[in-house]
């Protein structure tokens, strides 16, 4: 810092740029000078504590240790990198209970860590993006080092109750790529229940890992849902994809709860079972659930199969055959038939999972996953405390 030019008055001349520094930098190193010193003093106090004993005083023949000098370690704290801290031994190998022994850097700092994971900063990424207030950055090794610790935070995860006053229940899997024990990389499907209340409010109840979208997977991942305490007694819909494992799930589990089945996945299979140049019947069959009542989408599948069963009979029935749970949603409020009658809504915290684990080719182990997958989740959860649904808060 440049020195400050005294005035004939005997005032001093502030130059901006030399405040601007001060605050800017000199204010950090002075605060970290100032703890490191303090820190040292402590930790040499604590040892003199332990001996019983200042430095030159003479002690009987029956003192416990000696002194032995210094060995220097660094530390990371909140306030940055303290270099070079010196600590003191003692003979017999005296251990400071002030700084735990390999401990390099504060359970702040490691708290920090884990805080910025979870608001859905990247392993790769969170290194460089703490290193400014850190003082160093940190591998992508070592930022998983540190997630371990939430390994015990997502068991409890898996485990906490779950209330009961859901009104819609959304149900869908994400494939991700794990690598087995050999090394060989396989497919898991992570099954995802999110539940949605009438003001508004959301929120990812749970999420399973399971080798695919089978019956018994569902039927497992539903019967914990249940034990846990969604028993489904407010619930006035349940929202799937229509996958035939968990459409043989549900009645065993939530027997009583209409289905309603995805309109956009619908939309797709006719789109499949039609030439391109033939879109319209997508566009004519997308009439059926913009209709104002149920009667009146009745009517309108009425016509859209009159025009199309001969041309397109596969289509025709792939919609008739699941008329009725793809009807459901006009049981509800009107206002909200938009977010209930597609899976949407979990699709876009899906979209947030495959933007996170992209850059990842595969998983090292399900561990590791299961880390990735409750941080990514758990920050959907927290941002979404705040932000209901405008449709839901609008009609209430």
């Amino acid at each position: 810092m440049r020195e400050l030019q005294v005035l004939g008055n005997g005032h001093l001349k502030l130059d901006l740029a030399d405040c601007q520094e001060f605050f800017t930098q000199d204010l950090h190193e002075m605060v970290r000078a100032q703890l490191k010193c303090l820190l040292q003093q402590a930790l040499e106090a604590e040892r003199d504590r332990y001996l019983d004993l200042g430095y030159y005083e003479h002690a009987p023949m029956s003192r416990i240790d000696f002194r032995n000098g210094f060995y220097y370690r660094d530390l990371v704290t909140q306030l940055g990198l303290l270099a070079r801290i010196r600590v003191p031994r003692t003979r017999k190998g005296f251990r400071t209970q002030l700084l735990p022994r390999y401990q390099r850097r504060q359970q702040a700092v490691n708290n920090l860590i884990l805080l910025a994971f979870l608001r859905g900063v990247s392993t790769r990424q969170v290194g460089r993006v703490l290193a400014p207030v850190l003082g160093e950055a940190y591998s992508a090794q070592t930022i998983s080092n540190i997630a371990r610790e939430l390994n015990h935070t997502v068991e409890q995860f898996h485990r906490q109750p779950l209330r009961d006053d859901y009104d819609y229940l959304f149900l869908d899997g994400v494939v991700l790529k794990v690598r087995g024990l050999a090394g060989k990389v396989l497919r898991r499907w992570v099954l995802v229940a999110y539940g949605l209340r009438s003001n508004g409010q959301r929120q990812i109840l749970a999420y399973h890992f399971a080798q695919g979208e089978s019956e018994t997977a569902w039927l497992e991942f539903l019967q914990d849902l249940f034990l846990r305490g969604l028993e489904g007694k407010n619930l006035k819909l349940i929202v799937s994809d229509g996958g035939k494992g968990l459409r043989a799930a549900l009645p065993v589990v939530f027997p009583c709860v209409p289905q309603q089945l995805c309109w956009a996945h619908k939309l797709r299979n006719i789109a499949e079972k039609v030439r391109r140049r033939e879109g319209s019947c997508v566009a004519q069959a997308a009439a059926i659930y913009r209709a104002s009542n149920k009667n009146q989408a009745l009517l309108a599948f009425r016509h859209w199969r009159q025009a199309w069963e001969h041309r397109r009979p596969n289509a025709v029935a792939c919609v008739e055959r699941d008329l009725e749970p793809l009807l459901n949603f006009f049981s509800v409020p009107a206002a909200h038939w938009k977010k209930v009658r597609t899976t949407n809504v979990i699709e876009r915290a899906f979209r947030e999972v495959r933007r996170r684990t992209r850059p990842m080719s595969s998983f090292s182990n399900t561990q590791s996953c299961d880390r990735i997958i409750y941080g990514i989740l758990t920050h959907l959860n927290s941002s979404w405390e705040t932000k209901p649904l405008p449709e839901f808060t609008h009609s209430t």
